[in-house]
């Protein structure tokens, strides 16, 4: 990483996040931002090369922090992102990113105008064991899912600024929203004060997902012990994480069944209990890894903003719903419903994938658990999308086309009729090669014309254009137009799809496009927008 990282709230939690980033990047690449002089002179002591600074201000105007994490009471989150994206740093926000569906609109629309990363701080989706059941739901290991619940007690720290279902459940909320791939239809929540009159100390929220899928919360900072539990009923099987217990014992599989004797009579037939080995690291150094991950490639964390928009919708809801006495609030009315995502009968979803509002599947599509599609995307007929895919915000992927593993798509990508992506560079039937995938990256507002063929490992540049039929197998530059086979550069594109007249030798040049009248320089045979064009 470049620049310098700064945590700004280096309290409670905040002084766990700095000790993750000082060991990961060394604490000359961290400052600590704090009012509280006497925690800056702990950092001091304990960080060897820190930078402390008191003012936020200061972060804000220092070119040489490039990302922010924000570590500070959840009232103040929402401002505090936003001056730190509108300062063209890069931002970790702690959970939850606001208190209102409409701040954290304005945070998300912050972060997509001044094309920044927006992370949020759901540390429990990094858990290796959560991460290991997004995986065996991907894989259909539990069938179909009927049944989600999680306990999350303690007679813990007491907030006055947020109660217990803003302070505990988000994490829950994240976990059962992406075991899904769906949003709830209903949500009613019941709680209760007892120390402070607009403070909740315990709350129970019930979740309606489509497709019979139901699920409860239970959520406290006034329990006699602690219990930190998440239960998955599934068709095929149960599981339980139990993050209170020892690493071997944290996810545990109970592949208990029902039988049906005479077809009548229900019998439950108990299991062994089957441990799940995972790996034993901290969940915050594994989001900080990914916050850092994020910083230096540009691309979208797992916990992202959008992802943090989807558990804001339903906080609220939930406490419009504890708000009226319980009473069942719908996500599909109210001022800020989400839009949802439309599939075809006939396509696929597996559970764990996560679809974003406005996409559309068309006939016998499959998306497979794991993979992650943005807003606003249309996958036509047949279209196949695998495990751990990530595909941006508007792209649009035509009739049978497959996305294997290892390939990621960018916002606003076309992907003609009958193209085709590899993911192993020299495929052999016999021998199995799924640790060889690489990686391949099309960026924002390429198109990949009908039938042609992408070699694994390549990355094609912004806005490049890929003729009909042409075989790639190398990288494609930005604003190239390549084809044949193998595909060479043969012009350049202006991104309304237009050909540019820039010649292709090293001569420096520029043009404007006859269509829509952008700007374009050449020089070396690397095309750029001129200033003050959309990049």
């Amino acid at each position: 990483m470049k620049g310098k990282i700064a945590v700004v709230g280096c309290g409670n939690w905040g002084k766990n996040l700095l000790r993750n980033f000082c060991q990961l990047l060394g604490p000359e690449k961290v400052v600590c931002c704090d009012k509280r002089h006497e925690l800056l002179q702990n950092a001091v002591e304990e960080y060897q090369g820190i930078s402390t600074v008191a003012d936020v201000e200061l972060v804000w105007g220092d070119p040489n922090v490039t990302a922010v994490v924000i570590a500070t009471p959840a009232p103040t989150h929402a401002s505090l992102v936003i001056a730190a994206l509108e300062a063209g740093k890069d931002v970790l926000v702690e959970k939850p990113m606001s208190l209102a569906v409409a701040d954290g609109e304005a945070v998300v629309e912050a972060a997509r105008r001044n094309r920044r990363v927006l992370m949020v701080g759901h540390v429990l989706e990094y858990h290796p064991a959560v991460r290991q059941l997004y995986q065996l739901v991907g894989e259909g290991a539990f069938g179909r899912l009927q049944y989600l619940y999680s306990n999350r007690l303690s007679l813990g720290r007491i907030r006055t600024e947020e109660n217990a279902l803003w302070s505990f459940a988000p994490h829950d909320i994240a976990i059962m929203l992406r075991l899904l791939g769906s949003m709830p239809g209903e949500v009613a929540c019941h709680g209760g004060a007892y120390l402070n009159q607009e403070v909740a100390d315990f709350t129970l929220t019930s979740l309606r997902f489509p497709n019979s899928v139901a699920a409860h919360i239970f959520v406290s900072w006034l329990h006699p012990f602690r219990d930190h539990r998440f239960v998955v009923v599934g068709e095929r099987q149960m599981a339980v994480f139990d993050d209170s217990l020892p690493w071997d014992q944290k996810l545990v599989l109970y592949p208990h069944s029902v039988d049906w004797v005479n077809g009548q009579i229900p019998v439950a037939r108990k299991a062994d209990a089957e441990p799940v080995p995972i790996a034993e690291v901290e969940p915050l150094r594994v989001e900080c890894e990914d916050f850092v991950k994020s910083v230096e490639t540009r691309q979208p964390p797992l916990t992202d903003g959008e992802s943090g928009l989807r558990v804001l919708r339903v906080l609220e809801a939930a406490q419009r719903s504890l708000t009226r006495g319980g009473r069942p609030e719908s996500l599909e009315s109210g001022q800020h419903p989400p839009k949802g995502y439309y599939a075809h009968p006939t396509a696929t979803i597996d559970p764990g994938a996560t679809i974003g509002d406005g996409t559309r599947i068309w006939h016998y599509s499959h998306v497979m658990g794991g993979a992650r599609l943005g807003d606003d995307c249309v996958l036509g007929q047949n279209v196949f999308i695998g495990s751990n895919v990530h595909i941006g915000n508007g792209v649009k992927i035509q009739n049978n086309v497959s996305v294997y593993e290892g390939v990621e798509l960018e916002d606003y990508v076309f992907c003609g009729p009958s193209m085709v992506f590899t993911n192993v560079f020299n495929p052999r039937s016999e021998i199995e090669q799924k640790d060889e995938f690489r990686r391949t990256l099309v960026k924002a507002g390429a198109s990949l014309g009908a039938g042609c063929t992408i070699v694994c490992g390549v990355t094609i540049g912004r806005y490049a254009f890929v003729g009909a039929g042409a075989a790639v197998t190398r990288d494609v530059r930005d604003y190239a137009l390549v084809y044949g086979n193998p595909a060479r550069i043969q012009g350049w594109m202006c991104r309304c799809g237009e050909r540019l007249s820039l010649g292709l030798d090293g001569t420096t040049e520029q043009t404007t496009c006859g269509s829509c009248g952008s700007d374009y320089s050449k020089t070396d045979q690397v095309v750029t927008a001129a200033a003050g064009e959309p990049a």
